[in-house]
């Protein structure tokens, strides 16, 4: 499906036609669009180690949640499905909740070093631990010392990768190690220089 046929709701597109974006924007609608996650997407999403999801409160509130992990934690399954083991946290099961009563969900991911930004629509559906032992291997992250509560799916309704517009870049610790990891070496390589030179006897005069 179109991501602006989710988004650009009755209310979205009169306001899109008051502030004089509309006309662009009927433009991206009927523009067309790939059915499924093309292997750009699916490498972007299998790179990430978090992501923000929203979710809907019986009470009509939304309700946004950090959903964190091992890079590569976030499962793609196939074209038009991902999936991810929940992980124990606070107990609030606010998120579990609000996908029990309306399974719509709005899902952000980011790369902050080069200011990308993929929005997804999507339907989340809860998998207990023991229901699907084979989906739990198909999920497993090797060496990530966490308990796990529950597996979530999320079948892919529409997406869009969003400008790159106030991104502000940042780092992980990760990748700033990796980034400074030939200077340290070239570092290292000059204090052994400099010790051999040191421990080097002095000729006599």
């Amino acid at each position: 499906m179109n991501y602006s046929s989710l988004a650009f709701t009755d209310a979205v597109r009169d306001m899109q036609e008051k502030l004089g974006s509309r006309k662009s924007y009927a433009r991206l609608e009927n523009r067309n669009y790939v059915d499924g996650l093309t292997e750009n997407e699916m490498a972007f999403i299998s790179d990430r180690d978090s992501f923000y999801m929203a979710t809907i409160g019986e009470n009509g509130y939304p309700y946004i949640q950090h959903r964190g992990g091992p890079k590569g934690f976030v499962k793609v399954l196939n074209a038009t499905q991902m999936g991810i083991i929940d992980y124990k946290g606070n107990a609030q099961y606010i998120t579990v909740g609000n996908i029990t009563d309306n399974n719509h969900v709005s899902v952000i991911m980011v790369d902050y070093p080069t200011r990308t930004r993929l929005k997804l629509y999507a339907s989340a559906r809860i998998v207990e631990l023991e229901d699907d032992p084979v989906l739990y291997e198909q999920l497993r992250t090797d060496g990530y010392q966490f308990r796990p509560e529950r597996m979530m799916l999320f079948d892919i309704d529409a997406y869009d990768w969003n400008c790159p517009q106030h991104i502000t870049p940042r780092y992980s610790l990760e990748e700033i190690n990796k980034a400074f990891a030939s200077q340290r070496q070239y570092i290292l390589q000059l204090e052994t220089e400099l010790k051999k030179l040191k421990e080097r006897p002095v000729a006599d005069e």
